[in-house]
């Protein structure tokens, strides 16, 4: 399909936010790696955006939200096939409330 991959401001905070964190806890490196893992893991969006599954506590938006895993992060995106872009909307902690996925 040849779509572009496009993060909000929304998630790339969130990156931020995982990024200072793993390297206030952790280490730099350790934090550069699941950042650039996160990210690279939408790379395959731009050909296959529907890979994803339906996010369903977000069915009331008027977004058809999905979803991509990578390892505790559920990667929550739309797709916008007039404009040929996949909006990448928050990068959100599984181990949290699952009701602060609808922060956003």
């Amino acid at each position: 399909m040849g779509l572009e991959v496009y993060w909000t401001r929304f998630a790339e905070n969130k990156l931020n936010e995982i990024y200072d964190y793993y390297e206030a806890k952790a280490r730099p490196r350790i934090a550069r790696k699941l950042v650039f893992g996160i990210v690279d893991s939408t790379i395959r969006l731009e050909k296959n955006p529907y890979i994803g599954q339906k996010e369903d506590p977000l069915v009331d938006r008027p977004h058809d939200f999905r979803y991509l895993i990578y390892k505790n992060y559920k990667i929550i995106y739309w797709v916008d096939i007039t404009n040929k872009r996949v909006y990448v909307a928050n990068v959100f902690d599984c181990r949290q409330n699952p009701e602060k996925i609808k922060e956003f």
